[in-house]
């Protein structure tokens, strides 16, 4: 494989806002919050970006096609900026078009900002989701939803496990209850209180053995990141944090059209992390990786990501689950800001606010929500359905 990007990147500063129902603010608020955070954490001047990627999935609404609203609601001057989206991983899908940007040398400072405005948008109808697979997915699932979809997973890994609904049904709620848990902690998250694992049991179901408490909320929000080379980064502050890998893995087909997928895991998210291991030199993600932020849209999507990573074996994420690895006070602490479970999926933003808390979990800002003392932190964002998925992950260290 080739040698990648690592080390050739350093983040400088990010910033993200409050995540929620933000009647208060349209995108453009948005955008210029989380953009004043991140400039003033690095430290340096709005004309000192170079370049700028807007990652938003259904802001079209507001924002339009393009990333023209980005270079007028921060008035950067004159300065390339583009627009992306890759269904859910749209926010670090700007990200990696910044990094790649500067490990490159066509910049030597660039801007990845997420945004999007899902209350505006009407989001829990899934405005345009008809349309976003494309015509010809559409007529093979015609009545797919994401709850149905990955309560299949769920079914299906208990099935091929040998699994009981009930161990299965604690497991997910003992997920949902710790990132509840973390995100009590986190003045930014939308939903800060403490649930028990009998709540989310007890809570209404939406799609078996998905009830209300597996499934991530509806918010608003942004979040940004500035990069640049690790040379400038170091003239910008003690404490920049480098970009060890950046991988992204699509769907290949064999997930729809043919009997080779069991259902019980991702392909995408196990293809991308092999790739970022090779590229960050990790060799035992269990006992090397120290922080993780992973795409909980779903607690079934947390367990079977812990096993697509590598952390825990093959059916075995339950028994980790159980003896609490994943805790804030565990040996791999996952979700410690809250994770979507508390801050809601507002698509364009949610892989930069995955970033911006492994970001401050590295350099030991995250106040009562500090991990001890973590090495290298992993972030991943899932886009898609189960069997329609495109999978980035980011692989980070001081």
């Amino acid at each position: 494989m080739a040698s990648g990007i690592r080390d050739k990147v350093a983040i400088v500063g990010m910033g993200c806002t409050r995540f929620g129902e933000r009647w208060d603010a349209d995108a453009a608020d948005l955008i210029v919050e989380a953009f004043q955070e991140a400039v003033e954490d690095a430290g340096i001047g709005p004309d000192e970006i170079q370049a700028a990627w807007l990652g938003t999935c259904f802001e079209e609404v507001h924002l339009g096609k393009s990333a023209i609203p980005l270079a007028q609601a921060l008035k950067l001057p004159g300065i390339p900026v583009t627009r992306v989206e890759n269904f859910c991983a749209t926010g670090t899908e700007a990200f990696r078009g910044a990094c790649y940007a500067v490990a490159s040398g066509a910049c030597d400072i660039a801007l990845a900002l997420g945004v999007e405005k899902l209350k505006d948008t009407g989001y829990g109808g899934l405005p345009g989701f008809d349309t976003a697979m494309g015509t010809l997915n559409r007529f093979i699932l015609p009545a797919f939803t994401a709850p149905g979809g990955f309560a299949l997973m769920a079914t299906r890994y208990f099935a091929e496990h040998g699994i009981s609904p009930e161990e299965g049904k604690m497991a997910l709620a003992r997920i949902s209850a710790k990132s509840h848990r973390a995100g009590a902690m986190n003045p930014k998250a939308h939903l800060r209180a403490e649930i028990t694992p009998e709540q989310v049991i007890q809570a209404p179901i939406v799609a078996w053995p998905l009830g209300l408490f597996d499934c991530c909320g509806v918010s608003d929000g942004a979040a940004a990141a500035i990069v640049t080379t690790p040379e400038i980064a170091r003239s910008l502050r003690p404490d920049p944090v480098r970009v060890k890998a950046l991988q992204i893995a699509a769907t290949s087909g064999e997930e729809l059209y043919t009997t080779g997928w069991d259902g019980t895991h991702l392909p995408t998210t196990a293809r991308a992390a092999a790739r970022a291991y090779e590229e960050a030199g990790v060799r035992s993600p269990r006992a090397e990786i120290g922080v993780l932020e992973v795409h909980d849209c779903f607690s079934i999507t947390e367990l079977i990501t812990y096993e697509d990573l590598g952390i825990s074996p093959r059916g075995r994420a339950i028994r980790d689950v159980n003896e609490g690895l994943f805790e804030l006070e565990g040996a791999i602490p996952c979700q410690p800001d809250g994770g979507l479970k508390c801050f809601g999926h507002p698509i364009g933003a949610s892989g930069i606010r995955m970033i911006y808390e492994v970001y401050k979990q590295l350099q030991h800002k995250a106040g009562p929500r500090q991990v001890k003392d973590p090495k290298l932190g992993l972030t991943h964002n899932l886009g898609g359905i189960p069997l329609f998925s495109v999978c980035s992950i980011g692989i980070f260290g001081l």
